[in-house]
């Protein structure tokens, strides 16, 4: 509406000044220097007048205002695209975090699993060393008894005699001999782990002992060991063949 008004007026000024341009300058009526000041009036506003189109600018094309061009810059935008590339390297970054610790779990894991390696190992080694000779050692027991054995069987009266004839004095040389060879070779078997040990007077233990038979003793504890019928072993500590042994029974 605006613009058809002022193209209107600007036709109608035209044709009035090359109207008047045709006649003398002094032969100009008031009307038409009325219509002149118009003109010269309309021109300055027609001049200045600027067209904008009511469509937003998009993104990458820029607007001329007096001259000058500056970007049409989408403020909202650019700060949804900051927070998106942040938003990105926090869940890149929770996603390293993530990963270090997963791979320190296995590590502490790892090393765990080798140090009660080497501890089961270590273990099984010092087993294998101190018990292998176990069964060389059950076999070499039973040698032993028969040095207790043939010890018993001389009799007290026979070594204590004032008077000794020749063969008393044998025996006694014999004797001596298997106790000195009893006593070394319990000796050497002590060096390796392998000892022998008699419950007499003790309490009756049947992780250590084996009970082959019971007795009331009036004068003796209630289970306790008042006969040692066969002597017992250990080695290295481990039980290596219970001793058999009388146990007293007063309940």
């Amino acid at each position: 509406m605006l613009r058809q008004t002022v193209s209107n007026s600007s036709r109608a000024v035209s044709s009035a000044v090359r109207a008047a341009s045709r006649r003398p300058i002094t032969a100009r009526t008031p009307i038409i220097q009325t219509q002149l000041q118009a003109a010269h009036a309309i021109a300055p506003q027609r001049a200045t007048t600027r067209w904008y189109s009511s469509e937003p600018a998009k993104e990458g094309e820029t607007t001329k205002t007096n001259g000058d061009e500056k970007p049409a810059a989408n403020e909202n935008g650019n700060g949804n695209a900051q927070e998106s590339e942040l938003d990105a390297l926090k869940k890149k970054l929770e996603a390293k975090d993530a990963e270090a610790r997963d791979w320190k779990d296995k590590y502490l894991r790892s090393v765990a699993d080798f140090r009660n390696l080497q501890e089961r190992t270590a273990r099984e080694m010092k087993a294998a060393r101190d018990f292998a000779i176990q069964k060389f050692a059950k076999d070499l027991v039973d040698t032993v008894d028969n040095f207790d054995r043939a010890l018993t069987m001389v009799p007290e009266e026979k070594l204590n005699a004032k008077e000794k004839n020749e063969h008393v004095q044998d025996l006694v040389n014999l004797y001596e001999g298997l106790r000195m060879t009893e006593s070394i070779m319990l000796e050497t078997l002590k060096k390796h782990g392998l000892e022998r040990f008699d419950p007499i007077n003790e309490k009756f233990n049947p992780n250590e002992h084996e009970a082959t038979f019971m007795a009331p003793m009036p004068d003796k504890e209630h289970n306790s060991v008042f006969h040692t019928q066969q002597k017992g072993f250990k080695l290295n500590g481990r039980v290596l063949r219970p001793s058999k042994v009388g146990v007293v029974k007063n309940q």
